[in-house]
C-alpha cells in the first residue's frame, strides 16, 4: 500500500518516530487498522465500513472513539497524526461534534468547519524569529527566503495536514502549507501539540489564523532552492494584495 518513505526529509521527520514503526507493520502485510493500534492513539482504528450510512465521519469518531480507516495513503497519514499529536486531533474532532450538533452540515458546514479542515488537512506550525514571522506575514518571499536566509537555522516548521504529508510523498514547489498565525514556542512535537490543542477555540478558527507558506522554500527542503531563481516563480510565490495591510509578528508564546 505505502510506496518508499523518505524518513529523513525534513517534512517526515517530526513523524519517523510514530510512522516507520507502522510502516514496516504494513509492509509484512498487517491492515492499516490494526497496524495503528496499540500505538497510544486516543482513538481506536476500525474498517472504513464500520461508519454507518448517514452518519457523520466526524460525529462517529467523537462519539465512538473510533476512526474508520481505508487502505490508503491518506489515511496512513491521517492515523500517524492521531498518535503524534493527539490532544490537537481530539481538540478538533470535538470541535467538529460541537459544530455538527449546532447544525453546521456538510451542505453548511459554515466558518469553523472550514478552518478546522483546513488546518486538519494542510496546516502548519512554525517556530521561528520575528523578522521570519514579519517576512512570512507580508508575503514577502525575497526577504523570507533569501535576505534573511540564516535565521532558518533558527527555525522548525511543523506540518500537522496529514493530506499535505500525503503529497509531500511526492514533492512539487506549488505544494503550500496554511500556518497557524501563532508563533510557536521552543520545543518538541509533543510541546507543540499541547500548545495549539490549548488555543483552539471556535472564536479563534471561526477568524481562519492562517498565512500561506510554500513549504520548499524552506532553505534546507530542497536543493532546488538554493539557486535564489527559485523564488522568481511568481504563481507560487505570490505577492500580497496590494490592498492587504501589514500585520506586525505574532508575539512569542510562552513555553508550555
Amino acid at each position: 500500500m505505502l510506496p518508499p518513505l523518505a524518513w529523513d526529509a525534513p517534512w517526515f521527520e517530526p513523524w519517523r518516530g510514530p510512522g516507520e514503526p507502522v510502516a514496516r507493520l504494513l509492509a509484512a502485510g498487517v491492515p492499516l487498522h490494526d497496524a495503528f493500534n496499540g500505538q497510544g492513539a486516543p482513538v481506536r482504528f476500525v474498517p472504513a465500513d464500520a461508519l454507518p450510512d448517514g452518519v457523520a465521519y466526524e460525529r462517529f469518531v467523537f462519539e465512538q472513539r473510533a476512526c474508520p480507516t481505508r487502505e490508503n495513503l491518506h489515511d496512513f497519514f491521517n492515523a500517524i497524526c492521531w498518535i503524534g499529536i493527539p490532544a490537537t486531533k481530539s481538540r478538533l474532532n470535538e470541535l467538529q461534534a460541537q459544530e455538527i450538533a449546532r447544525g453546521a452540515t456538510a451542505a453548511l458546514r459554515g466558518p469553523v468547519r472550514d478552518a478546522i479542515t483546513i488546518l486538519d488537512e494542510n496546516g502548519a506550525v512554525l517556530q521561528a524569529p520575528p523578522p521570519l514571522w514579519d517576512a512570512l506575514l507580508a508575503r514577502d518571499w525575497r526577504r523570507l527566503f533569501v535576505d534573511l536566509r540564516p535565521l532558518w537555522r533558527e527555525a522548525r516548521l511543523t506540518i500537522v495536514g496529514h493530506a499535505l504529508l500525503e503529497k509531500l510523498v511526492r514533492p512539487r514547489k506549488e505544494l503550500t502549507a496554511h500556518v497557524v498565525t501563532l508563533a510557536a514556542p521552543a520545543g518538541t512535537r509533543a510541546d507543540i501539540d499541547r500548545w495549539l490543542a490549548q488555543r483552539l477555540t471556535a472564536a479563534a478558527l471561526a477568524r481562519k489564523p492562517f498565512t500561506p507558506l510554500p513549504v520548499l522554500g524552506i532553505p534546507g527542503w530542497t536543493p532546488e532552492n538554493q539557486n535564489f531563481s527559485f523564488y522568481d516563480d511568481s504563481f507560487v510565490f505570490r505577492a500580497a494584495g496590494a490592498n492587504k495591510p501589514k500585520t506586525k509578528a505574532p508575539p512569542a508564546a510562552p513555553r508550555p
